[in-house]
């Protein structure tokens, strides 16, 4: 089989050296990838979000099964239009993934069928967004509706940062027409949990939880991040919170979507808060998270592609899918300075030793050498039988990889640790 996976970050390193372990794959070709798949993955030149240069190349190399993994080609409908032309996909079309492409939209779902999210409010006018915030409960989140890089969720601890969002998102227009309209919503607190789910549209399978470290600096200090690093499963998430989940929240988002005419088949994000009233959704994302798809993915036991090509054929109620009862921790590897100011060009160094547990997020290749291409370089992760021995092998790992620059957070999974003591 010919595979061709869109995207180039750490999270599509994840799925393409998962589905190499399937012995009917003879061929991947990662769109564009970047230079640390080199040895996994065939790298195409063609950008993640360029749709008609994707579809003419699954055309012209007969690809058998394709995987749009980030957000903005799902939102653009690249499933859409290579299944028009006869590529099978793993994602969900156009119509469905609206689901993360529009925060309003998801809360207005969430709204209708009464599904647990928080409070909020929805503005189209950046002055009346302002009225609002001169009375509303402090602290409190401020969400650009559209896509923004994971960047366009602003918590205001105060009145002043509140107003400050309100203007930067949709006067000065920080990320451009996403903020064109804007949620305004009520401050949760409690445990954050991600749980990725396989869906065809029918039946639901959970993957294994995890819990994500979106600050910069260790203890939850510095600017907010796409992760830091993610450990699995996650503490907080019991059984008793799983079954409320899956009948509150998980089967409901799915009913939901297949009533609006829009069934969502690939895998659903759920990015949920803790609360002392129970589970509520903080959001939804259209698709494997990022960096948990790098610790959530290691721990499965079952063939990848023949999970996903189920999701495809709506098949998923007859697939085993199994996951190991192990723990997992990824560490990342970042350019010092990220998420605001870098430098790259620096030569990576991945020990042979460490290398299949490496995913390469931020790398080009150049004369024969791997240099760093981006904030997020990679991801380190490790497999255990205990949380605490994961973490101790990932950390371990790290310092055998070297770049100039590097910068990594030196707590990850600890508030996990801390929990399993209670």
């Amino acid at each position: 089989m010919k595979i061709m996976v869109v995207g180039g970050g750490g999270r599509e390193h994840a799925i393409i050296k998962k589905i190499k372990e399937n012995k009917d794959v003879e061929k991947i070709y990662a769109l564009p990838g970047n230079g640390g798949m080199a040895k996994d993955a065939e790298l195409v030149n063609i950008g993640a979000t360029d749709i008609e240069k994707a579809v003419e190349f699954a055309v012209e190399n007969k690809i058998d099964y394709a995987v749009v993994a980030p957000d903005d080609p799902l939102v653009l409908g690249m499933v859409d239009a290579l299944e028009e032309k006869g590529v099978p996909c793993f994602g969900p079309r156009k119509n469905a993934a609206i689901i993360e492409g529009s925060k309003v939209f998801s809360k207005d779902l969430m709204k209708k069928y009464n599904i647990p999210t928080a409070q909020y409010e929805v503005f189209t006018d950046a002055d009346e967004a302002l009225k609002y915030v001169e009375s509303c409960p402090i602290p409190t989140v401020v969400k650009a509706d559209g896509l923004a890089l994971g960047k366009g969720v602003i918590i205001a601890m105060t009145r002043e940062e509140a107003k400050n969002a309100v203007v930067s998102i949709m006067k000065d227009k920080q990320f451009g027409k996403s903020g064109d309209s804007i949620v305004i919503e009520e401050f949760l607190t409690g445990p954050e949990v991600s749980v990725l789910s396989f869906t065809d549209g029918k039946t639901v399978i959970p993957m294994i939880s995890s819990m994500d470290h979106k600050r910069a600096g260790d203890n939850d200090t510095g600017l907010n991040t796409g992760g830091m690093g993610t450990v699995a499963p996650n503490p907080y998430y019991t059984k008793a919170i799983a079954d409320e989940c899956m009948e509150k929240i998980f089967l409901p988002t799915i009913d939901a979507m297949n009533k609006e005419g829009r069934t969502f088949k690939g895998c659903l994000y759920f990015g949920l808060m803790l609360t002392e009233k129970g589970p509520k959704v903080i959001e939804y994302n259209c698709r494997f998270g990022d960096p948990e798809t790098q610790v959530v993915l290691p721990l499965l036991e079952s063939d990848l592609l023949t999970v996903m090509r189920a999701v495809t054929d709506e098949t998923l109620a007859d697939c085993e899918v199994k996951f190991s009862d192990k723990s997992a921790c990824c560490v990342i590897m970042a350019s010092e300075g990220y998420p605001v100011k870098y430098e790259k060009g620096y030569e990576i160094t991945i020990p042979e030793e460490v290398e299949d547990n490496v995913y390469v997020a931020g790398a080009k290749l150049e004369n024969g050498k791997l240099l760093t291409n981006g904030g997020r370089v990679l991801g380190v992760t490790k497999i255990a039988d205990t949380l605490e021995q994961a973490i101790a092998l990932s950390y371990n790992a790290v310092e055998k990889v070297c770049f100039g620059n590097a910068y990594y957070r030196h707590d990850i999974g600890q508030k996990a640790l801390k929990c399993k003591e209670v």
